[in-house]
């Protein structure tokens, strides 16, 4: 055993706390420990072997020892933390949050905040951060009702008060203009972010009796527009307080549970987490089996609390299911990086119990599901995107849009979702493109194809029409427009953005895609192209396209995902030609609908005979004006005379 070979250095490590750190023969960290006394934690491994398949396997590959001495335990752990999320040693328990849900900032530490979407949260940057929400979708509708109800500002301009107008946000009631000081001060500013602030807070109550003496006041000084927006404002306030779920006991208060399933397969940990007595949101934590496999339960749990709270603050009170190594420690750690007493429990009953368990049966379900054959192909093939594409994080959200059309005719586009390795149909969008036009110089630098020939055909049916050779269709900005409407749409109204998105072509399709991001300020969404055929994803900053090899689940998925996207598009096409061809050409007579044309079938009988009834005719059934827009509509069709005959 290579461990016994380090005795010696063994034998003169101090007695004192600190980390030790284990490296194998070539040099690589296989595992990070703490210790309250170093000597006598690194010695008890000379007389474990045999306690667990974990622990042989780390000790047959041990050859070198680094340690580092602190101060105290507390410090031990932190440095612990920080060691392991550095150098990811393959033998201690690596668990990821699958769900990173996001949470919102409100920049208090400028002088005129903002409020804006956050993914990490750093409690020590003066920032005020509500959240996380769940699900994602809320993060953005939230956000989008601090600007409606409270008009806090959305852009990323330096604001000074020395502009001569607002912009068109102020205009459209988003933005209360603190970028005109005389249209609004820093002290007003200052009060609609304290609204805006006890809205995140849930302080809807003491909220609510300052907007009514808002509004009164604003209607005294016969502010009326203001007053009104300002009831509309509590009336919306008031329905989402009367909508919120709220736990039996609010004696809860504030705090976090954990549960966890440890398996054969890996282990689940679920985080509940409780604020204002109401369970806000659930974060799952995974973890494949660690090298070696067989991890005991309280180093698990352990493990989940020092990475759960690396990146977020702790509530007043954790609840876990077991005592833990070194309790105090960690309940100083979690204190000294919260700002506050931060209490560590393993409740026995009642309600705090209760939380506690509801917690566990949600990580025997999650881990029921997530290593079954199908959750494991799933989480596969969304772990190879993530590293072939080289994304921050696991695309949980991924959306993929298509363009069908044939020579420019009822050009339409298709949106679909896949969540979670899954496709979600009731997220689908359709799309009737409306205003494309080849435009030559674009597709060219674009590095699109070149301008379509004219396509000889037969003369078509009366009851058909050519599209125009102005109209002739440019894929690109097909693909712009759908984009564009697609997330211009999300902004207004809220939603999750997608963590990828997939789109049908290569990289002029793509290109088009980008533009539409950077209308929308969106410039950070990652998009890709699958090129058809050849299954090329292209990318917008490689000069090559990426190659996956056949077998790739991670391909398998995208495949999926663009011919879902391209049969949802081909299915709306061929109903909207299908409307189309068998569209009567009374359609396009104004004020001429479904009730008159059977009036006039009826009486004519044919579309030819209603094409040479007179105005005398045409009256009884139609009335005066309808008479006349059926005679002119038939009038225009019939070909002026070139010339003298």
């Amino acid at each position: 055993m290579a461990i016994r070979d380090l005795k010696a250095q063994i034998a003169r490590l101090p007695e004192q706390p600190g980390v030790y750190l284990y490296a194998d023969g070539t040099g690589e960290t296989i595992y990070i420990g703490r210790a309250r006394s170093l000597r006598d934690r690194v010695r008890s491994y000379l007389s474990a072997y045999g306690s667990s398949p974990k622990t042989n396997a780390l000790l047959d590959e041990v050859t070198a020892l680094e340690v580092i001495v602190t101060d105290s335990l507390v410090e031990a752990l932190a440095l612990e933390s920080h060691l392991i999320k550095q150098r990811t040693p393959r033998f201690n328990i690596l668990l990821r949050d699958d769900k990173n849900y996001p949470y919102l900032q409100l920049s208090t530490s400028e002088a005129f905040p903002r409020v804006e979407v956050a993914r990490l949260v750093d409690p020590r940057d003066g920032n005020y951060y509500a959240g996380p929400f769940l699900p994602a979708t809320l993060a953005r509708k939230t956000m989008s009702l601090t600007h409606k109800l409270f008009g806090i500002r959305s852009c990323n301009e330096v604001i000074t008060g020395k502009r001569d107008r607002a912009c068109l946000e102020y205009d459209i009631n988003r933005c209360v203009a603190p970028c005109v000081e005389e249209i609004c001060t820093q002290a007003q500013y200052a009060e609609t972010v304290d609204h805006a602030r006890m809205f995140l807070e849930g302080r809807n109550d003491e909220l609510i009796q300052q907007l009514h003496a808002q509004m009164r006041d604003a209607s005294e000084d016969l502010r009326y527009e203001e007053a009104a927006h300002t009831r509309d404002a509590i009336r919306t306030i008031e329905t989402l307080r009367d909508r919120q779920q709220k736990m039996s006991s609010a004696r809860l208060g504030d705090r976090d549970a954990f549960g966890f399933r440890v398996g054969p397969a890996g282990a689940v940990v679920q985080v509940f987490q409780m604020r204002g007595g109401r369970v806000i949101e659930r974060v799952e934590l995974v973890t494949e089996p660690p090298a070696g496999e067989g991890s005991p339960e309280r180093e698990i749990v352990q493990a989940a609390l020092q990475q759960f709270y690396e990146v977020r603050t702790a509530p007043p009170e954790v609840h876990v299911p077991v005592e833990l190594e070194d309790h105090e420690a960690i309940e100083s750690w979690l204190s000294e990086r919260s700002g506050r007493k931060v209490r560590l429990a393993v409740p026995k009953r009642g309600d705090k119990r209760g939380l506690l368990d509801l917690a566990a049966r949600n990580a025997l379900i999650a881990y029921r599901s997530r290593f079954s054959d199908e959750g494991r192909a799933r989480t596969e093939a969304l772990d190879q995107l993530r590293e072939a594409l080289g994304l921050p994080g696991v695309p949980r959200r991924i959306e993929c849009f298509d363009i069908s059309t044939i020579q420019g005719a009822e050009t339409v586009g298709s949106m679909v979702v896949c969540e979670d390795g899954q496709m979600t149909r009731k997220e689908y969008r359709k799309y009737r493109v409306k205003g494309v036009k080849w435009d030559k110089d674009r597709t060219e630098l674009l590095g699109g194809a070149p301008e379509p020939s004219p396509v000889r055909s037969r003369r078509p049916r009366r009851n058909q029409r050519e599209a125009p050779p102005d109209r002739l269709l440019d894929d690109f900005a097909a693909m712009r427009e759908v984009v564009g409407r697609r997330y211009r749409r999300l902004l207004d109204d809220g939603g999750p953005l997608p963590d990828l998105v997939v789109i049908d072509g290569g990289k002029g399709q793509l290109s088009a895609a980008y533009e539409a991001f950077a209308t929308l300020g969106l410039s950070n969404l990652v998009a890709v192209g699958l090129a058809k055929q050849e299954e090329l994803v292209v990318t917008r900053d490689a000069s090559e396209p990426l190659i996956l090899p056949t077998d790739s689940t991670g391909l398998l998925l995208l495949q999926r995902i663009r011919d879902e996207a391209h049969r949802f598009a081909v299915t709306f096409h061929r109903k909207s030609r299908a409307r189309r061809d068998f569209r009567s050409e009374l359609d396009g007579i104004p004020g001429v609908g479904p009730r008159r044309r059977r009036a006039l079938l009826t009486r004519f009988g044919s579309l030819a005979k209603i094409r040479r009834a007179t105005r005398e005719e045409l009256v009884p059934v139609l009335g005066p004006k309808l008479a006349d827009a059926v005679l002119d509509h038939f009038a225009s069709e019939i070909p002026k005379p070139a010339g003298r005959f």
